[in-house]
């Protein structure tokens, strides 16, 4: 692995601990208040680049408070995980094998959850 993927992999490693905070704050954060709650010794410029990143990715939106900025999420955290689900799936050739995968990891109640939901949806339509 070189030095480039290990650096690419803690930044996408460093925006989903970003993201985290974010979820679970209650109101938009300054990048200091997200960089205290992040931790990992991180500099401040390296949360704020971050926080800039995911700005330019539509994750997250931003607006002037003083002299900063405050950020927040721009979808919560449930449908951000789906749109990477659909994501992954779109990017996939089998898509049933991938399906049958994802079905054969859940436990019983996952797979109970998902059933209901699938029938729920098929109702509706």
């Amino acid at each position: 692995m070189s030095d480039a993927d290990r650096r690419r992999r803690a930044a996408g490693s460093l925006e989903a601990q970003v993201m985290a905070v974010l979820w679970a704050a209650s109101a938009p954060m300054t990048p200091a208040e997200v960089n205290a709650q992040v931790g990992a010794d991180l500099a401040y410029n390296t949360v704020q680049t971050i926080l800039s990143r995911l700005a330019d990715k539509h994750l997250v939106q931003r607006a002037p408070r003083g002299r900063a900025h405050v950020y927040w999420p721009t979808r919560d955290e449930a449908a951000a995980a789906a749109e990477k689900l659909r994501a992954t799936l779109s990017g996939v050739g089998d898509r049933e094998q991938v399906l049958q995968q994802f079905a054969a990891s859940l436990d019983d109640q996952e797979a109970e959850l998902l059933r209901k939901m699938l029938r729920d949806r098929g109702a509706r339509s």
